[in-house]
């Protein structure tokens, strides 16, 4: 549950008043982009569309004051480099990162699991001598509980499947009935006649991860609209070994909630066969669900350098500890969390004092819907001019070759320069815009933002399933992403300047 469209933006200009994005805001102006933004979610899935370039009409003319103090900076960034490539931090995020995905698991919200990685991650930054503490979170959670499908005709079989976040429970003695199989929203409407009282499969092969999520976000209520009584989704993937991935799902209102899952694109393709060969499909399906709306408190996690000249000011750089209740979380977003935290534990180590408050922050919630990173923005908000960058890496920590970035052009000029200096890990690319879900509120606000561009074409194979486990990654690769992430940040942290809203 990552992505907010630009149309959300373009309606906030067009029709709600938007502060100055060189002034403070006020709580009740925080109020009514964070309500609209909550409002309209729902209506749109995430992606991330990068062009891998900046606009072609970009010239930069910084002062050469400003280039020249950048570049007094490439010391510190090759000590940072040398630290987690070659020196003492080697392989520790990696070490981290295993430990807590070892010892707590999947961290659902609402999980005793989650609350136990929050505890240890206060106990961990604390012994360490380092700031922290956290902030409530109130947030809706969903439990599992037992859930199965089983082919009735043309012939017996158990078939492997998953619910979506948020889906209803079938009835106790689940739901019996013939499928109605599709390629896209366009055929169930021409079929509409066909799909009462059916289970309605999507075998929607993936195009991207925006355009195909779309059927996992809405595809029970546009089911639920021909009158269809369940929606069984091809997992969001390009790859699979019988793997059904989860994620989130919305309902509609006015529409009849219809229980909502995701199967193997195996099984997907398997009864689409069938389909076109004249069978019957049956099935029987059975999803045990709980959703609890009124919520549970969790917390978002926050460790902290103070600055040492203007501590009012921020870096934040970030992640979300929450995750699915499949695989362990590693991936999605234990690596964006862990390249954070590691980030504050190298500027502690190298003696390091950054003249702006360096935060990191581990978000709760985010699977649900960004609720962790909605209450930071509801707590922050009107501190938005005190914001120097914020950075959150929610798409893996693979192999890095860069920073997205969202800001000025003045800013995305600056931030370019920053950027070079890590030129020993080969990391030197600036493209646009940044992906961070957490922060897209901040973003619309002026703050600039910036998340890993990494090398995660695989990603999608592991996303919200049993696979994402600690398996997935590369210790080297944690380090080089580890010491990017730490230059970075740092650099905004420390240089005289502040990059333009």
């Amino acid at each position: 549950m990552k992505f907010l469209s630009f149309a959300i933006f373009l309606f906030l200009e067009l029709f709600v008043i938007l502060p100055s994005k060189n002034n403070a805001i006020s709580q009740e102006e925080v109020k009514s982009i964070l309500s609209y933004f909550q409002n309209e979610r729902n209506n749109f899935a995430r992606t991330a569309t990068h062009d891998n370039s900046l606009p072609h009409d970009l010239k930069c003319k910084l002062d050469q004051a400003i280039i020249d103090e950048i570049h007094s900076y490439q010391g510190v960034v090759n000590a940072i480099i040398e630290l987690f490539t070659k020196g003492e931090f080697a392989g520790k995020t990696y070490e981290y990162l295993a430990e807590m995905t070892d010892t707590f698991g999947p961290r659902i919200t609402g999980s005793q699991a989650l609350e136990d990685a929050i505890d240890w991650v206060i106990s961990t930054a604390s012994s360490e001598g380092m700031t922290v503490y956290t902030e409530n979170v109130t947030a809706p959670f969903f439990v599992r509980n037992e859930e199965s499908l089983k082919m009735v005709k043309p012939r017996s079989a158990n078939m492997k499947l998953i619910g979506l976040g948020s889906t209803v429970p079938t009835p106790n003695e689940g739901i019996t009935a013939d499928v109605l199989v599709v390629s896209s929203f366009d055929e169930l409407t021409a079929l509409a006649d066909k799909a009462v009282g059916k289970i309605v499969v999507y075998d929607v092969p993936f195009v991207t991860y925006g355009k195909t999520v779309e059927y996992r976000s809405r595809g029970a209520v546009e089911a639920a609209k021909v009158g269809a009584v369940a929606a069984l989704l091809r997992s969001v993937t390009t790859f699979s070994i019988d793997s059904p991935h989860t994620g989130t799902q919305f309902y509609s209102d006015n529409v009849p909630k219809i229980p909502a899952a995701c199967i193997t694109i195996e099984d997907s393709t398997f009864m689409h066969r069938l389909q076109d060969r004249g069978e019957r499909i049956t099935l029987h399906l059975y999803l045990g669900a709980q959703n609890y709306e009124n919520g549970t408190q969790t917390r978002n996690t926050i460790i902290e350098i103070e600055g040492s000249q203007n501590p009012e000011e921020i870096v934040v750089v970030s992640g979300h500890l929450d995750s699915w209740d499949v695989g362990v979380g590693a991936m999605d977003d234990g690596g964006g969390c862990f390249i954070s935290w590691m980030a504050l534990r190298a500027i502690q180590k190298l003696n390091l004092t950054p003249r702006r408050t360096f935060r990191a922050i581990l978000f709760s919630a985010e699977e649900q819907g960004m609720y962790g990173g909605d209450a930071y923005f509801l707590a922050h908000g009107t501190q938005k001019e005190n914001f120097q960058l914020m950075m959150e890496s929610d798409f893996g920590t693979f192999k890095p070759h860069g920073i997205f970035f969202s800001g000025t052009d003045e800013a995305t000029c600056m931030m370019k320069e920053i950027v070079s200096l890590t030129a020993l890990l080969g990391t030197t690319q600036l493209s646009s815009p940044a992906d961070t879900p957490d922060l897209e509120t901040f973003g619309e606000v002026g703050v600039p933002r910036g998340s890993l561009m990494n090398e995660n074409d695989h990603y999608i194979w592991y996303h919200h399933s049993s696979g994402d486990r600690i398996d997935v990654y590369n210790s080297t690769h944690l380090d080089e992403v580890a010491a990017l992430w730490t230059a970075v940040s740092y650099v905004a942290a420390d240089v005289t300047f502040f990059l333009p809203q």
